[in-house]
């Protein structure tokens, strides 16, 4: 990366925990938002992972829903003050490679599973940054693996240079797993 011009430092990122945490119950409402003229109403229409968001969404209070978004707020905030030191953050996509259809069908039974899943990206969503995910390896499992560069707000110019100077000097894009 310092031969493609960048600067390479450790930060201190702020700690995401709270926010991991107030994922599901905001994405919850704003689902429970959209629908609204169709759920309850023909909950026997929607399967039991969306229908089990909805429920966690109409379940929230108002102020449920401000103490979100405070934290939100206070998040968004200490992640805005950290893009005044740097341009780009490499952090993974995911917590661990691909996961299998196996895993997948578990989600449900295993929190473990969804936390790894979100927790590099519903930061973000969180703030609202912008990200690209790029692929970057392969686990040894065969799996491969992601990591994604997160911008400053309005600088998506930025995210695209990156990742296609990654992109010029690796080959990971072009390599496919074994099926």
């Amino acid at each position: 990366a310092a031969d493609l011009g960048a600067k390479i430092k450790e930060i201190t990122f702020p700690d995401p925990k709270a926010v991991i945490e107030d994922w599901f119950p905001l994405c919850g409402i704003e689902v429970a938002v959209a629908h609204e003229a169709t759920y309850p109403a023909r909950k026997d229409e929607y399967g039991p992972a969306l229908a089990g968001l909805l429920d966690l969404g109409r379940a929230q209070s108002g102020m449920d829903y401000q103490k979100i978004v405070l934290r939100r707020e206070a998040f968004r905030g200490a992640v805005r003050l950290l893009f005044e030191t740097v341009d780009l953050i490499a952090v993974p996509a995911q917590a661990f490679a691909a996961p299998t259809l196996a895993k997948m069908a578990a989600l449900g039974e295993d929190p473990s599973l969804i936390t790894g899943l979100l927790r590099f990206t519903c930061p973000f969503d969180m703030t609202g940054s912008p990200t690209v995910t790029l692929p970057g390896g392969f686990a040894p499992n065969g799996g491969p693996v992601a990591f994604q560069f997160v911008g400053r707000h309005f600088d998506e110019a930025s995210l695209v240079r990156a990742g296609d100077a990654f992109q010029r000097v690796t080959d990971w894009h072009k390599r496919h797993p074994a099926i």
